[in-house]
């Protein structure tokens, strides 16, 4: 598990890019967005990096709060 912060997701259309390019990554299982908190938590195998770069990529700039 990833927990990220991604301060600007403001939105339900940036909630969907956020889901659709982090879901794209092989090994996601699930990702859970909260909009309130601006924060994404990601389940898989997927590296925490290949999350800040899929999510830089599409304009989200991201920093890791926890891993597990």
């Amino acid at each position: 598990m990833t927990l990220l912060s991604v301060p600007d997701m403001t939105c339900g259309h940036c909630k969907a890019s956020v889901t659709e390019a982090l879901t794209a990554l092989p090994g996601t299982r699930a990702i859970t967005v909260d909009l309130t908190t601006r924060q994404v938590e990601v389940a898989g195998t997927s590296s925490a990096e290949s999350l800040l770069a899929a999510l830089n990529e599409i304009g989200f700039p991201a920093h890791i709060i926890a891993t597990k």
